[in-house]
């Protein structure tokens, strides 16, 4: 049973919305009257006298006026956070932006037809049944020991070191302990690699997310893009001109939204310390600096380690990763953590496979890849999530499943006149594009 309240409606937009539930079974309609009660507190009390039933849903139209559904809006949000609001009348785009932040579900043109009106009333009521589910849930999990979110930002002084590669499967291993309760951010704003790397096509980006929600976490749910493993993801946007639109402390507030909402936040940053990653360490819990294997990679992470020394930033829970480790290079482990002042934790070992994963969107342990990339992968995932935590059948989900995906093996170095096979090539096509 469930309850669906009406106010300030015409009467003709009462009775489409009679014919709109009608089919409904266990929903009962309040019309609440004139004069207008003067709080949605009242409205509340005097819908709950005459229907034993929660108020899913509450339409409200325009002779509620601009001033008290604003107020009933904000009440409603608090007495009753899980009823959906929805608003009845032509609104402009700034206007529905701002009732979208305040938390109204959605919107009715005023001449809706049936069909419409029942659509969205549904579409409201199955949203207020979700957060009333959640909140049951969320009451029964107070009594379990709570886990604190992480948010976990991966950062290099050097571009083309591998930090997208690193942050996806990072991010893909999280979600096998922690499946839709894991996000990846792509907070390398003008270039960001993160929808390719998983071989998504998002419909909405971070600029969307700083700009339209507001302090609404469910608004903000709404930007986020579902991959096949049990993780979401926020990409970068199209096209680089976006970046000047997204300053550091939107950044602080959006992962700080996310942390809220999610048990591991996974960043992934441009090279260097720019506004958007120093916004971002600002919220981070778990640093992992990444280098490569080479000189200039390896003295720039040691300036970048000192300058965030300096300015208060280099969290004591930092990991340092070393990439495209090959023993050819000249350098050796020990070299390296000679000149950071510091033990490496995780090394990379270069491989075939790697770029092979990057050209199909496909990350490693999603892929089920058995070899040394994956395997060192798996231990920088078990940095941050004990392997009893994780299901093992996690990293053969997904992608792995589809024809087009191929399961990666480690191949090793790359031999001369190698080639990709007719199943990776399609893979990469896909990625690209083109069928």
């Amino acid at each position: 049973m469930s309850t669906t309240v009406v106010a300030g409606c015409a009467p003709a937009v009462l009775q489409r919305v009679e014919r709109a539930i009608s089919h409904r079974s266990g929903v009962i309609l309040h019309a609440v009257g004139s004069p207008l009660p003067s709080n949605a507190m009242t409205m509340l009390a005097a819908t709950s006298s005459g229907a034993a039933a929660p108020v899913d849903v509450v339409l409200l139209g325009p002779d509620v006026g601009a001033e008290r559904t604003a107020a009933w809006v904000a009440e409603l949000a608090a007495l009753s956070p899980h009823t959906s609001v929805v608003l009845l009348g032509e609104l402009g785009t700034a206007e529905l932006l701002a009732a979208l932040r305040a938390g109204v579900r959605d919107v009715l043109g005023s001449a809706a037809e049936v069909d419409e009106v029942r659509t969205v009333l549904e579409r409201a009521a199955h949203t207020a049944a979700e957060r009333r589910t959640t909140s049951a849930a969320r009451v029964v999990a107070r009594s379990a020991p709570t886990v604190a979110p992480r948010v976990i930002t991966i950062i290099s002084p050097k571009g083309g070191v591998g930090k997208t590669t690193v942050a996806t499967n990072l991010a893909v291993g999280l979600s096998a302990a922690a499946p839709n309760s894991t996000v990846i951010v792509d907070l390398d704003v003008q270039f960001g690699d993160v929808a390719s790397g998983l071989h998504l096509t998002p419909e909405h980006s971070v600029l969307d997310a700083v700009h339209a929600s507001g302090d609404d976490t469910m608004v903000l749910k709404t930007f986020l893009t579902p991959h096949s493993s049990a993780l979401y993801a926020l990409c970068a946007p199209e096209h680089p001109a976006g970046a000047d639109q997204v300053s550091g402390d939107d950044v602080a507030l959006l992962l700080g939204q996310l942390a809220r909402q999610f048990r591991f936040v996974v960043v992934d940053t441009s090279a260097g310390l720019s506004e958007h990653t120093l916004g971002a360490l600002e919220r981070t819990t778990d640093l992992l600096l990444l280098c490569g294997m080479d000189v200039p990679s390896v003295r720039a992470m040691r300036k970048e380690l000192d300058v965030l020394d300096e300015l208060g930033m280099a969290t004591a829970n930092r990991r340092v990763v070393v990439n495209s480790v090959d023993s050819r290079s000249g350098l050796t482990l020990k070299d390296i953590e000679g000149m950071l002042g510091c033990p490496v934790d995780v090394s990379l070992p270069r491989s075939k496979e790697v770029p092979l994963s990057t050209n199909c969107g496909v990350p490693l342990l999603a892929a089920g890849s058995r070899g040394s990339a994956a395997k060192e992968l798996a231990k920088l995932v078990a940095l941050y999530c004990p392997p009893r935590a994780r299901r093992k059948s996690a990293f053969r989900r997904g992608a792995a499943k589809r024809a087009d995906a191929p399961v990666l093996a480690d191949a090793g170095a790359p031999t001369a006149g190698s080639a990709a096979s007719p199943l990776e090539r399609r893979g990469m096509l896909n990625v690209l594009g083109v069928r």
